[in-house]
């Protein structure tokens, strides 16, 4: 079992509608697979299947399982919900989700790797580690002599043999066209003695105990060779002309084209003779093709319809007086229905058709012959089309005949067959004829006889360009007839139909066959993978890891697209793509392949354990040359194979050649005419041996060195690569271990041209490399030798004996003959570079150097891995310990962390740029870039993320970490200047940089990332621990939220609240810096970042109240909360608090609302905190006793809080009525003067607390207008005066508390003395209680009923079933806006409502308001709805100009908070069935929510967004109230 943070896990999140079969996933055996629902799925009952079998169960790839959901939290959201798999077994599986009545809405593959094993102990071969080298097996001679022909590939380094298939060939000896599929081919065995499978196998057993040698070879699914006894047995196993007609046109044609090259051999023409040599000649064959073929054989035939009869037939059933049957679904119009059995003149028309477009005038004869001639006319027309169709199919023929013919016998690069005949046709044949020649008149009459057309059998081949995903031979393909086939004489294209039960003969032999094959031999090339169909090949290859589990599977696939690779890659399940070097037309584009097909960029960052899981390409098998492409020396020279070898080896995937490759075999191997032998293995074998190779033997040497190379980087994790294209020949490529920090760099001179011909420059740039090369791994190049001069040996397939290779291996630079000198220069304090000058890097040169970091370096990493390895085992490798560490770090981070409080954490984590100048300093800015959005580590946490994923080294942040110490010094620094634990954490990190700073400049953003990464987890850890199990335990989207609380809630250079009563306890202090004077120093909650982060804007009544119970009291921060409590109740003045607190000195009572959130908050904290009743106990320090007091000292009048609770309802039961202070521009620019008077009552006869006027704003909708212009300025955009909704609410909430307290005797009053005509009267709290019950509903239910009573104005309804937004505006239009208010109300008093009235109106604010992420703020079919907030916009449109709108449609987010909980609570009183539904509905829009925050640089929630969840650039990035009310709807939920 491994630890915990060792194993891999990776995540796919689902989305719905995503389709992801053609991307691939690749996981190693032992990884865990989580699936987890994204944004568009979460809250839906989503059901996960996978054809991955249960352990110990058998693949059934038909058979899926559904997978069971995990939650780890047990919370409600579905943040944290997963399923998993760990997979143990290798193949290809399917997975797809549904939810509803869709069964699948997505899906996709994931291909396991095989797990390879070799050697007496079993031990792993990784895929990166294989080196395979490619026999063609007619040439390994018989099978006693294989070992020693074998031997060549073990003594070259190889570490697997790929053999060309071993079964009894066909009669073209082409090795993948075989007889029979089922026989070990008796060419194998000697007189006396006849080898079977089990020899096979026991000597494949044999080379991977002994020798740790794997062995595959091909299977060959598509055809079978021409002359396969069993095909004939059973025609029915190919594409004969009875099981599928629509080949019977290109079968005529075939023999017409047969026939034309008898008669050009016999001399019939005397345009052409046999021998074709110039352009003219093409021409002849062309001519002849249209002139004297075409016409005779009239293709057009079997595509048309017989007029005559068609016409008979349409006569009589007019005669007869036939009704189309209107019935037959057939598509409008008459067209031709093709024959399926592909007869002369077989095609039809449907007389229905005919009937209903053909309508005789009457019934007489003559109405019926001209409606007959009519149709006549229009089966001509058709018969016409058909034949243009044919026509264009005859000019691709032609032309695709004559290219073929240009290939064969003109081009330079082709066969050049010679002269035509029998033996070398004009063209090659598409199909088998197993009879006597015969005329072309007699074979035409042979399609009349389905016994004989059962033999004429489709040859194979492959089509150029075309669909890889389409079978060429099925119905709906015309490459036969159009001759676009390049075609495979000596193959018949098998035919499987859709499954076994089409073709039983043909699967259970092709079945058979796999299973012998995977029986004996540990991997498979899937030959003609591209045209294999792929059912057959998935159904086969289940077969074949039905007896071996861990198959290799490779295969070469040539779609031209890597999403159709996918698709192949994904359904079989293979293994390793085959990719080729030669493919490269220079040393760049070479060099980029090795880049392209594997590992990461050196420098690249640690990635986490558990991440998300990435779509890849294909595993690469990396060539130099495959065994069916032409012979490199032909192309490049023979100096080129070497360093091509070497570029090819230092790839990070699989690797291999063909072999004659290394011998420098000068020629294409051919797998069809090839028939001599490799040599044998000799380690003294001489130049001149035909029969016998050496070390000595072309490249040999070379290769086996550069072989063990690369299974040495593959199997020591040298997982990083860096490719440098030094000049236009000069290939240096870097494999780095980024544990150990070792590194091969390999220096590759590339001869693509001959330097015999081509004259390369003496100038060979200098290289320099980092660190300290600790020897030359090998350096060789290769040169010419006495060997005598090439020629072709009879008998063995030699190569040239004029070249070999000097090579020496793991010598020191002073012994290099290559390296004429090495200085070790400085590039800055902490990398030194080694300056490599070349002497004899000549063409066709390699030398590769060991490099190690230098020896301080190495120490520095080594203590900075051994220090991160109390985080993480994964860095325990590489680590050294400091022998003299700095003290700091002696300590485990973790311990420092535990002495951080969570308002700390607001300074190690967060603070925005305004609150960092507070103190003097600023986010890190890089010049050119931007800003980080946080000072803190979260600031850098979220840019590295994405960096992180991507290895992304180009960023301008990890440029800035490599040109500097700038940032790395800021992180620290930062912290070093306070005090307390901040400091010593700040101490901690400084001492990690301090290591850091000296080591490789690539490698500082790694290791920056990975101690910054072990520094926020630690105090993310630390973080939960101060925090309520609600958190603590809470899934991921409840603990992001709770870092909300860590965002918000800081503590400023200045105090932001005023002070609190002496005699409270648990007040935090500190030392004024700049008065030297003892201060309080209380937490304070910012209203945003970072519009209202510092200052007088920091501290906004009703944000602080709406956000305090979210961010404060469920994160546990219950001192805090009840600090920020009493210190706005020590502003109370006139009965509210203030809005803008502005340190209570520079307040502003200007909003109505204030007061109650705080007095909602105030009951949170009773109900919430342990105790939390004492809080009424407590003194508040007041600072303005009376109205017009001048601000009192701390403590000079202090009365329990009880008493403020008691003000604030006598004043607004007595009546407010006020004018603000400084009235005018001074505090306000833009209000007008009417504005400033500030008038509150308590309507005696609804209980309802009433107040305003249109000329202010009291209520969090409180835009006020700004703009001259538009005629808007100091005319509030939504006053809300009257009676506001939610003011009901939190009023109804709070005398419902307060009786409830006094019942309980924790609140001394029950009522209230005031003032009502000139009386003093007693109004009691139960009274006002009951009549805020009793008169909420009348007043505020919109019924939309004609003859509703309590409606007083029904022409102002414009929608019904909602409540009123307030009741008695000065515009009473207003009172009827939907707006989302009410559903505060809902939230915290839930006893006003109705249930069905209730949700009736939830279901119109969900249908109306409800956008991605917030709230829509206005209905958006009234007519001053806009949804797009444009706060500079200065214009003529009065209902937008200078924001106006602010609350005028744009999606605010906090109250979708309180419209989630009024759902959720009104659901649970409908029913389950509804709740069900809810929970779905919050769910999903939590999700949204969710995946805005993750995605966040800000890690926060907005203020608001525009219209459909738009982002709005002048909103808060983060808002604290959109981050409280979301954590309430989940603590709720």
């Amino acid at each position: 079992m491994l630890p915990k943070d060792l194993k891999q896990i990776r995540v796919l999140i689902l989305n719905d509608k995503d389709d992801l079969s053609r991307t691939l996933f690749r996981l190693d055996q032992g990884f865990e697979l989580q699936f987890r629902l994204g944004p568009s799925l979460q809250g839906r009952k989503v059901t996960v299947k996978t054809n991955y079998p249960p352990e110990g169960k058998r693949f059934e790839r038909n058979t899926f399982r559904v997978l069971s959901w995990n939650v780890s939290s047990g919370r409600e959201d579905d943040s944290d919900k997963f399923c998993s798999l760990d997979v143990k077994v290798a193949g290809s599986y399917q997975y797809y989700f549904g939810f509803g009545d869709a069964e699948k809405s997505g899906g996709g593959y994931i291909v396991i790797n095989p797990l390879l094993h070799v050697g007496p102990d079993n031990h792993v071969l990784p895929l990166d580690c294989v080196t395979i080298q490619t026999y063609l097996s007619k040439c390994l001679g018989d099978l006693d002599d294989w070992p020693a022909r074998l031997r060549v590939a073990k003594e070259s380094g190889y570490n697997m043999i790929h053999f060309t298939p071993l079964q009894t060939l066909g009669a073209s000896r082409s090795c993948y066209s075989l007889a029979d599929q089922l026989a070990f081919s008796p060419e194998f065995s000697t007189k006396g003695q006849n080898y079977s499978w089990a020899d096979v196998g026991g000597l494949v057993e044999k080379l991977r105990r002994e020798w740790n040698m794997l062995c595959i070879t091909d299977v060959v699914y598509n055809h079978t060779a021409a002359n396969s006894q069993w095909i004939r047995e059973h025609p029915e196993c190919g594409y004969n002309l009875v099981n599928s007609p629509h080949l019977r046109p290109a079968w005529v044609l075939d023999r017409a084209i047969w026939h034309l090259t008898t008669g050009i051999v016999e001399g019939k023409y005397s345009s052409l003779s046999v021998d074709v040599t110039n352009e003219s000649h093409l021409n002849a064959i062309r001519s002849l093709l249209w002139n004297d073929v075409y016409p005779q054989i009239k293709l057009w035939e079997f595509y048309q319809v017989q007029v005559d009869s068609s016409v008979d037939q349409f006569r009589t059933l007019l005669q007869n007086g036939v009704k189309p049957d209107n019935k037959t679904g057939e598509r409008k119009g008459l067209h031709i229905v093709q024959d399926i059995l592909y007869r002369r003149y077989g095609s039809t028309v449907h007389m229905d058709s005919a009937l209903e477009t053909f309508v005789p005038r009457s019934s007489s004869p003559q109405d019926i012959e001209e409606c007959c001639g009519l149709f006549r006319e229009k089966l001509q027309q058709l018969n016409e089309e058909q034949q243009h169709i044919v026509h264009q199919h005859l000019e691709q023929a032609a032309n695709c005949i004559v290219g073929n013919i240009t290939y064969e016998r003109l081009a330079e690069h082709g066969p050049k067959l010679g002269p035509i005949s029998k033996r070398d046709p004009l063209v090659t044949r598409y199909f088998t004829f197993p009879y006597q020649d015969m005329t072309l008149e007699e074979e035409m009459l042979l399609l009349d006889q389905p016994e004989k057309t059962c033999n004429f059998l489709a040859h194979n081949g492959w089509v150029m360009g075309d669909d890889p995903l389409r079978n060429f031979a099925e119905p709906g393909s015309n490459v036969y007839v159009r001759r676009e086939l390049i075609c495979w004489g000596d193959s018949v294209k098998l035919r499987y139909g859709k499954g076994p039960e089409d073709c039983p003969f043909l699967w259970a032999h092709m079945r058979k066959y796999t299973e012998i094959t995977a029986k004996h031999f540990h991997g498979v090339r899937l030959d003609n993978c591209h045209s294999t169909p792929l059912h057959v090949a998935e159904a086969m290859l289940d077969a074949a890891r039905l007896v071996r589990p861990n198959l290799y599977l490779i295969a070469e696939l040539f779609t031209g697209s890597e999403l159709i690779d996918n698709v192949f890659v994904n359904r079989l399940g293979i293994s390793s793509l085959i990719r080729e070097a030669m493919s490269a037309g220079d040393s760049h584009e070479e060099g980029r392949l090795v880049y392209r097909y594997g590992g990461e960029p050196v420098g690249a960052f640690v990635q986490p354990s558990l991440r998300p899981l990435m779509p890849c390409i294909a595993h690469a098998m990396f060539l130099d040359v495959t065994h069916d492409n032409e012979c490199p020396i032909q192309l490049r020279s023979p100096l080129d194979s070497l360093p091509s070898s070497a570029i090819v080896s230092m790839a990070c995937c699989a690797t291999g050649s063909t072999r004659g490759y290394d011998e420098l075999v000068p020629h294409q191997i051919s797998v069809v005419k090839e028939e001599r032998f490799y040599p044998k293995w000799n380690p003294s074998a001489s130049p001149a041996s035909a029969g016998e190779v050496g070390p000595q033997s072309g490249i040999i040497a070379g290769k086996r060195a550069l072989n063990k190379l690369h299974q040495e980087l593959a199997a020591q994790g040298f997982i990083q690569v860096y490719v440098d294209q030094v000049d236009a020949d000069i290939v240096a490529i870097t494999r780095h271990c980024p544990s150990t920090h070792q590194s091969v760099v390999t220096v590759c001179r590339t001869a693509f041209k001959n330097p015999k011909t081509h004259q390369y420059s003496a100038d060979v740039p200098p290289m320099f490399i980092p660190g300290t090369i600790e020897e030359v791994v090998l350096e060789a190049r290769t040169v010419d030798r006495h060997g005598g001069s090439y020629e072709k040996d009879d008998n063995y397939i030699n190569g040239m004996p004029e070249y070999t290779v000097q090579i020496k291996e793991h010598i020191t630079l002073q012994e290099s003959t290559v390296v004429k000198q090495a200085e070790v220069t400085s590039k800055g304090r902490s990398e030194f570079v080694q300056e490599i000058t070349f002497q004899k890097l000549t063409p066709g040169s390699v030398i590769a150097f060991r490099v190690s970091l230098d020896p301080k370096a190495q120490k520095l990493v080594g203590a900075i891995r051994y220090i991160l390895s109390q985080f993480s085992l994964k860095y325990r490798k590489g680590s050294i310990a400091d022998e003299n560490p700095p003290e700091v770090l002696k300590m485990p981070l973790a311990q420092l962390m535990s002495k951080l409080s969570l308002a700390d954490m607001n300074v190690l984590l967060f603070r925005c740029d305004a609150e960092e100048q507070e103190d003097g300093g600023g986010c890190y800015d890089i010049p050119g870039w931007m800003a980080f959005k946080y000072a803190g580590l979260q600031g850098l946490m979220s840019v590295l993320a994405d960096i992180r994923a991507n290895n992304d080294l180009g960023h301008p942040v990890c440029a800035n970490l490599r040109q500097g110490d700038w940032m790395i010094d800021y992180v620290s620094n930062r912290l070093t200047r306070r005090e307390g634990p901040l400091a010593q954490v700040g101490q901690w990190l400084a001492a990690m940089f301090a290591y850091l700073k000296h080591i490789p400049r690539y490698l500082i953003p790694s290791y920056f990332d990975a101690i910054l990464v072990s520094t926020f987890t630690t105090a993310l850890d630390a973080t939960y621990k101060l925090m309520p199990s609600f958190i603590q335990s809470g899934s991921s989207f409840v603990r992001h939220l709770g870092l909300g609380s860590l965002q918000m809630c800081g503590v400023g250079r200045f105090p932001a609240l005023p002070p609190l009563s002496v005699d409270i306890e648990n007040v935090p202090y500190r030392v004024n810096p700049i008065t030297g004077q003892k201060e309080q120093c209380c937490v304070t909650l910012a209203a945003g970042l970072p519009h209202f982060s510092t200052g007088i804007f920091r501290c906004w009544g009703r944000d602080t109240f709406i956000s305090l119970r979210g961010l404060m009291l469920l994160t546990g921060r219950d001192t805090e909360a009840r600090n920020i409590i009493l210190a706005f109740a020590g502003t109370l003045r006139h009965g509210l608090i203030p809005n803008l607190l502005g340190e209570g000195r520079c307040a502003r009572y200007n909003c109505r609302d204030a007061v109650w959130w705080w007095l909602q908050c105030l009951q949170d904290y009773v109900n919430h905190v342990p105790e939390g009743q004492r809080i009424l106990q407590c003194p508040v320090t007041r600072m303005y006793p009376t109205d017009d007091s001048e601000p009192c000292k701390p403590g000079e009048v202090e009365q329990p809080l009880y008493d403020v609770v008691q003000e604030i309802l006598q004043r607004h039961l007595e009546g407010i009525s006020f004018r603000e202070r400084n009235a005018g521009p001074k505090i306000d620019m833009n209000m007008r003067d009417e504005g400033f008077n500030v008038a509150i009552n308590v309507d005696p006869e609804t209980g309802f607390v009433h107040g305003g006027n249109r000329f202010n704003c009291g209520t969090w909708m409180d835009k006020m207008g700004e703009s001259d212009r538009a005629r808007n300025k100091g005319i509030p955009a939504s006053p809300r005066d009257g009676a506001a909704v939610e003011i009901i609410g939190l009023s109804k909430s709070t005398v419902r508390w307060i009786v409830e307290l006094g019942a309980k005797g924790l609140f001394p009053y029950d009522g209230a003395k005031v003032h009502r005509n000139g009386k003093e009267v007693f109004i009691a709290y139960a009274q006002w209680n009951e009549q805020i019950q009793q008169s909420f509903e009348p007043c505020f239910w919109v019924s939309g009923e004609p003859m509703d009573p309590n409606e007083k104005r029904p022409d102002l309804v414009h929608k019904k079933g909602i409540y009123k937004d307030s009741v008695g505006a000065s515009s009473p239009w207003c009172d009827y806006q939907l707006r989302p208010n009410f559903s505060i109300a809902m939230v915290v008093a839930p006893e006003l409502f109705t249930v069905d009235r209730a949700w009736k109106a939830l279901e119109m604010a969900e249908k109306k308001l409800l956008g991605p992420l917030g709230m829509k703020t206005l209905d958006p079919d009234d007519m001053v709805y806009c949804g797009v907030y444009d706060n500079p916009l200065d214009n003529d449109n009065y209902n937008v100009a200078k924001g106006f709108n602010y609350h005028q449609g744009p999606e605010w987010l906090w109250p979708v908070g309180y419209f989630l909980r009024a759902k959720l609570y009104f659901a649970r009183k409908q029913g389950e069935e509804t709740y069900a539904k809810t929970a779905t509905l919050v769910k999903n829009v939590l999700s949204r929510l969710y995946t805005h925050l993750e995605r966040s640089p800000w890690k926060g929630l907005p203020e608001l967004t525009n219209e459909n969840g738009q982002y709005c650039p002048f909103s808060c990035e983060t808002q604290a109230w959109s981050l409280a009310c979301v954590l309430e709807v989940l603590y709720d939920f």
